[in-house]
């Protein structure tokens, strides 16, 4: 199993650069670049440097995060989702980054299931039909908040198994399957290549729909049924990476190194058990 660096769990000081020079020192094989980070990293440095850095250093880049609310847009909204993707295409074809997570849509009023599934099959449908011949994976993430149209794993895997495209799966985030109670046996029911990323996060003990991304702690620290998801992603045979994601507060106000540091062996302690490292 790679371990990956999500850059949400150093989001208030840190710099693509840092999070990369620490992730290189403590042994991380990924990082899911954060799009703004990377924007931000271009006022100063071009892709070609990024590529540089990349090809002569361990670590490689696995997923941009993120392009976020991509379903019932107007067009103008869309537009923006679209160029945004071809600026992931442009820039994964430069440093060799093949994936790109997406988001859907909060606060969509009285929508049924059935309209929600059929809107988001349609907009996954037509970026994915860009995004083929550049070789670029969409990895959709259902957020476990009341208010997203897309809140649960089951409800997300019959999306994508619908859109039935090999560049389109799904981001697995432990903290969200755990916050709008998730089933275990759609996880169970999944085919583990459809995973195409792995979040890995805890929670506090709250009830089903209160948990937001503030209540995120540590692996280990928390609510959340890790071994009951790790031995179903076992048995489904998803072993591919697993990436620490923790927006906790507390945890920015951490030296980014020391969060970078913790962060690597509380995820290594947690997946050692089912899956080998590296």
């Amino acid at each position: 199993m790679k371990i990956c660096f999500n850059q949400a769990t150093t989001m208030k000081n840190s710099t693509l650069e840092s999070d990369l020079m620490y992730c290189e020192q403590y042994h991380y094989d990924l990082i899911e670049i954060r799009l703004d980070k990377l924007r931000d990293y271009l006022t100063r440095h071009s892709l070609v440097d990024l590529k540089a850095f990349f090809d002569s250093h361990h670590i490689k880049p696995f997923a941009f995060n993120a392009l976020e609310f991509i379903n019932f847009r107007d067009e103008a909204g869309f537009g923006e989702i679209m160029d945004g993707l071809k600026f992931c295409v442009q820039a994964g074809s430069v440093i060799g980054c093949d994936r790109v997570v997406i988001v859907p849509t909060f606060d969509i009023g009285p929508k049924t299931i059935s309209e929600i599934r059929e809107e988001t099959v349609r907009v996954i449908r037509e970026m994915s039909d860009f995004a083929v011949p550049y070789g670029m994976k969409l990895a959709f993430e259902f957020v476990g908040y009341p208010n997203c149209s897309v809140n649960t794993f089951g409800q997300a895997y019959d999306i994508v198994k619908t859109v039935d495209r090999k560049n389109v799966g799904i981001v697995l985030d432990c903290f969200h399957f755990h916050a709008m109670g998730s089933r275990y046996e759609d996880l169970e029911a999944a085919q583990g290549d459809k995973i195409f990323i792995l979040h890995l996060d805890d929670s506090e003990d709250l009830p089903v729909g209160a948990a937001r991304d503030d209540n995120r702690l540590l692996p280990g620290d928390g609510a959340i049924d890790l071994d009951r998801i790790f031995t179903i992603l076992k048995r489904i045979g998803y072993d591919q990476m697993v990436s620490i994601e923790l927006f906790r507060p507390e945890y920015w106000d951490w030296p980014d190194e020391d969060n970078i540091r913790i962060c690597y062996e509380r995820t290594c302690a947690a997946i050692e058990p089912y899956f080998p490292v590296g």
